[in-house]
């Protein structure tokens, strides 16, 4: 069976041997692809079909779709409730979960449902602070950290048992990431953190925005010195930027994200081909981080842009003849993809 393979969606792939999940993104980056991932926007609703428009915008130019959990403290529909309608078509759906809103018993029992459902893929992050979102009198939780939440879910994976020592029946089949920030200072420590994740469970990186590709280079440097690019997947994070405005707001507001100067320059050359600009921009990086040792693909990260995702893939020519399984790549029919579904 091709790594790409996918049965009826609710029947898993078999695992393959040195797999954990039986997921496809594993697969591919396994098998020596370079890999692609984007976000889904959650929606602001209880229709599950605005879930499947948003995710039929990245048929056949992803790997996998990571279903984000409350990004920037802000409410919208949970990762869990996403993943559980993106497998339920076939979709290949990383599950984001965030140590800010759940403690050790809630989000133990969030693995296991993701995992029952055919999710593959978990993303473990910290969480940003909710002084950051829409809800700032919420109270945050953090039980659990970055690292201990790898550690839980590898728990629950390899030894077959919650943290409390109790066992379970039927362990979940999970392929565990993290979140991490090669610009952030002090930048020299960035790839010790990467380390420690590894040790704690991650098996893939999704990191922040890349607009720096020396500051990329270096911080993959680091990561072969020490020992890591055997044990870990290192997907970079890129994204189309709007205008040389938008530029500026989110390197003044989003922590850790660093566009340099040059970048804004280009953007506000191109006056009113700006948006145009951002994406050829995004392009030309993808290109540049495929030749870098240890990149294993890239995560498109693109904001209220998510059309502009199909154009980046196809002019980056990064997938080659590859095309990324969707439900109805093999048969396609009108019935293939959603019809609405009954609440």
């Amino acid at each position: 069976m091709k790594f790409d393979d996918e049965p009826v969606p609710g029947y898993p792939l078999p695992i393959l041997p040195g797999h954990t999940s039986p997921g496809r993104l594993e697969r591919v980056l396994r098998a020596g692809q370079f890999a692609v991932t984007t976000e889904l926007a959650p929606p602001d609703s209880a229709d599950p079909q605005e879930v499947y428009d948003r995710a039929k915008t990245f048929d056949g130019c992803v790997d996998a779709i990571n279903a984000t959990d409350g990004s920037g403290a802000n409410c919208h529909m949970g990762s869990l409730a996403v993943c559980a309608l993106l497998t339920r078509v076939g979709y290949a759906p990383v599950m984001q979960i965030s140590c800010r809103d759940r403690n050790r018993i809630a989000i133990q029992g969030d693995i296991l449902g993701g995992a029952a459902m055919g999710v593959c893929n978990v993303l473990c992050l910290s969480g940003d602070g909710v002084q950051a979102g829409d809800h700032p009198q919420a109270k945050p939780v953090f039980d659990l950290d970055a690292v201990t939440l790898l550690a839980t879910a590898r728990t629950l994976r390899d030894e077959h048992r919650f943290l409390s020592g109790r066992k379970i029946s039927f362990a979940p089949r999970v392929f565990l990431g993290a979140a991490a920030n090669p610009f952030a200072a002090p930048v020299e420590f960035r790839a010790q953190r990467v380390a420690k994740k590894v040790a704690a469970g991650a098996q893939f990186i999704q990191t922040q925005y890349c607009y720096d590709v020396p500051l990329l280079r270096e911080f993959m440097r680091r990561i072969e010195d020490l020992g890591l690019l055997d044990k870990v997947f290192i997907l970079v994070g890129v994204g189309p930027l709007r205008a040389a405005s938008t530029a500026e707001w989110m390197r003044k507001n989003v922590p850790g994200l660093h566009i340099p100067d040059a970048v804004i320059k280009r953007l506000a050359g191109a006056g009113a081909n700006a948006a145009q600009e951002g994406r050829t921009l995004c392009v030309e990086l993808i290109q540049e981080l495929r030749g870098i040792r240890g990149v294993s693909g890239v995560h498109i990260m693109a904001y209220r842009q998510e059309q502009s995702v199909r154009e980046i893939v196809e002019r980056s020519g990064v997938l080659g003849d590859r095309k990324p399984w969707y439900p109805g790549r093999d048969n396609p029919t009108p019935e293939t993809f959603v019809t609405r579904v009954a609440p």
